[in-house]
């Protein structure tokens, strides 16, 4: 049966004037992933990436791993594209339009990180509620768009596994259909989904189902827990 892989990227620059940029460890996580999957024998039949900066730049480190590399063209697909963090974020705070404010606040917390969160989950739970109709993309919008584009490429014959590069929310969303998951609950998930970590689905005509969720066996075994990140 064939196999879907839906990779998180690797992680990205929090903080940073460009967020959707591999840190030096989002590069080291993208380079031990392809490097474990050539040891299990693993090579892509087919690779997609979202329209993203960090999507790119996690599958060019990962493929580059492979003895070889990887010779095929790749598909780009926007439907596996994350929403958009900073709209939703000033929907919930306006006032963190502006970079310098959220940055001041992120500064005053103590906890940056920690804080980011905070804020982040109260803005989230706002787009996710359906009370508001001030976004580009609702929820149910975003939902529909990843889910097609599932879709769209599970409708595609191939052969082997694909791989797909792309970010939490999608993953999540994707997870949440197959597995009937309510949306009160669904970011319990999204925020345990570590960075290039892999969701496994195995598919045929009419039917797709989850193999693994999250898993990140390539991190584990360098031995180093600092490896394992989520933002």
């Amino acid at each position: 049966m064939p196999a879907i892989y839906l990779i998180r990227h690797g992680q990205a620059s929090f903080g940073a004037e460009d967020y959707d940029q591999l840190s030096p460890l989002g590069e080291q996580q993208s380079r031990l992933l392809g490097d474990w999957l050539h040891r299990c024998g693993q090579r892509p039949a087919r690779v997609v990436a979202g329209s993203l900066k960090r999507h790119r730049q996690t599958a060019e480190a990962c493929l580059d791993a492979l003895p070889g590399g990887y010779a095929g063209e790749w598909q780009i697909g926007q439907g596996f594209d994350e929403f958009d963090h900073h709209e939703v974020l000033v929907r919930y705070r306006p006032e963190f339009d502006d970079r310098a404010a959220l940055g001041q606040f992120l500064a005053d917390s103590g906890n940056p990180r920690q804080a980011f969160q905070q804020v982040f989950t109260a803005a989230v739970a706002r787009w996710v509620g359906g009370a508001h109709d001030d976004y580009a993309e609702s929820w149910a919008g975003f939902k529909t768009r990843c889910n097609a584009a599932l879709a769209e490429l599970t409708a595609q014959a191939a052969e082997g596994t694909t791989w797909v590069f792309t970010s939490g929310g999608p993953i999540s969303v994707i997870v949440q259909q197959l597995l009937g998951i309510p949306d009160r609950k669904i970011f319990d998930l999204n925020w345990t989904l570590a960075n290039t970590g892999i969701t496994r689905l195995m598919y045929r005509p009419g039917q797709v189902s989850v193999g693994t969720v999250n898993a990140f066996p390539h991190l584990d075994a360098a031995g180093d827990p600092q490896l394992i990140t989520y933002r």
